[in-house]
C-alpha cells in the first residue's frame, strides 16, 4: 500500500517541544511501514538519536527502518527541550513553507505537522497568523479551511473554534455554518473515500433549544441550514441535543458530527481517544494532519513523550493521500 504513494513530510515544529522526540519514537515504532522523513535542524534531535540525512524526499524510501530520514533544514541555533530559542523561529515558518512546496509538486504526499509555540513564532519572526491552519491555507491560496479531529470512532468539526463561549451565537451564522458543512462533506468525499456521507448536526443549546424555551439560535439558524442542505439531497439531521449525540449507537449513524463550539466538539473525541485523536485540516488542495497536542514544554527532554497522537496522524495522512490517489 505505501509504495503506491510518495513519502510523508514531517515538520518539526517547536524544535524544544516533543516533536523531535515522538518522531524518533514513531519511526521506531512504524520502520518501514509508513514512509515517512522529517524536515528540520539534525541538531534539534535527541541525543544518540539514529538517522540519515537525505537529499530528496524520494530517498526517504530507500533508508533502513532503524532510521529516521532526515531532509536538513539548517536553523540558526541549537535547541535546548523546554526552553524557547527565539531565534529559532524563522526555520520554523521555513520548514512549513518547504513542506508546502513539496507536497505541491509531488514529491511528498501529504504534510504531518508536528506542534508548534505561537508565541514563539510571533516574538521570534513577527508571524502573523493565528497558527498552523492560518498559515497553510495562506500559503495554499485558500480562503476558508475547516479543522477536522478524527479517530476510528468519531469525526468531529467544530464550526467556530477559539473564541469565547459568549461570542460562539455572534460567531455563528447561516452562510458560515453552510460553508463549514460543505467543506467538510467534500473533505469526507476526496479524503475519506466516503460516497455519501452522513452528517448530524449539533443544536447551540441545551436539548437542541427545545423549541425556543431553551434559545432561539437552533430554530432560527441551524434548522434552516440542515432543511436547505437536505433539500439538495445531503444526509444531514439536526440539530440534534448535543447530549446524546456521542454514545456508541448514536455514533453508528453518522459519519461526522458538526459542533457548534470548540469544547462541544473536543470533549468526546478526547475522551473516546485521547491519544489517538488528529486534526486534520479539510479544503486544502493538499493532506495536512496533525497530532491532536501541543508542544508539551514541560515534558520535553525527559524520554516520556507518548507518540501515540503523530502515528495516528501520519497513519490518517497515508490514508487520505491514498484515497485522493484513487
Amino acid at each position: 500500500m505505501s509504495a503506491t504513494i510518495a513519502p510523508i513530510a514531517l515538520t518539526c515544529g517547536e524544535p524544544a517541544g516533543i516533536g523531535p522526540e515522538i518522531a524518533m519514537k514513531a519511526r521506531a515504532e512504524l520502520g518501514n511501514s509508513l514512509p515517512f522523513f522529517w524536515m528540520g535542524d539534525p541538531r534539534h534531535l535527541p541525543p544518540g538519536a539514529a538517522f540519515r540525512v537525505i537529499n530528496t524526499p524520494a530517498e526517504a524510501l530507500t533508508v533502513p527502518g532503524t532510521e529516521l530520514p532526515v531532509l536538513p533544514h539548517p536553523f540558526a541555533a541549537p535547541a535546548t527541550p523546554g526552553k524557547i530559542t527565539y531565534a529559532n523561529a524563522r526555520g520554523v515558518i521555513e520548514v512549513i513553507a518547504r513542506a508546502v512546496s513539496l507536497v505541491t509538486k509531488g514529491e511528498a504526499s501529504a504534510i504531518c505537522t508536528a506542534p508548534l509555540h505561537k508565541k514563539a513564532l510571533k516574538d521570534g519572526a513577527g508571524f502573523v497568523h493565528p497558527g498552523h491552519t492560518e498559515f497553510l491555507a495562506y500559503l495554499a491560496r485558500v480562503e476558508t479551511v475547516v479543522m477536522m479531529l478524527a479517530c476510528p470512532e468519531l469525526r468531529v468539526v467544530p464550526a467556530t473554534i477559539h473564541i469565547p463561549i459568549s461570542e460562539v451565537p455572534r460567531q455563528l451564522t447561516e452562510g458560515g455554518l453552510e460553508q463549514v458543512i460543505r467543506i467538510t462533506e467534500a473533505g469526507l468525499r476526496r479524503d475519506f473515500g466516503i460516497a455519501h456521507p452522513r452528517i448530524a448536526v449539533s443544536g447551540l443549546n441545551p436539548h437542541a433549544g427545545e423549541g425556543g424555551a431553551m434559545g432561539r439560535e437552533d430554530g432560527a439558524l441551524i434548522a434552516p441550514v440542515v432543511a436547505r442542505l437536505a433539500a439538495e439531497g445531503m444526509a444531514i439531521r439536526g440539530p440534534l441535543p448535543a447530549d446524546t449525540m456521542f454514545h456508541p449507537r448514536a455514533r453508528a449513524g453518522y459519519d461526522v458530527a458538526i459542533c457548534m463550539y470548540h469544547d462541544q466538539a473536543l470533549i468526546p473525541i478526547k475522551t473516546i481517544d485521547f491519544d489517538g485523536g488528529v486534526n486534520v485540516t479539510l479544503g486544502l488542495p493538499f493532506v495536512r494532519t496533525s497530532p491532536d497536542h501541543g508542544t508539551a514544554l514541560d515534558i520535553a527532554g525527559k524520554g516520556v513523550a507518548h507518540p501515540g497522537s503523530l502515528i495516528a496522524a501520519l497513519r490518517m495522512a497515508q490514508q487520505m493521500a491514498l484515497a485522493r490517489g484513487r
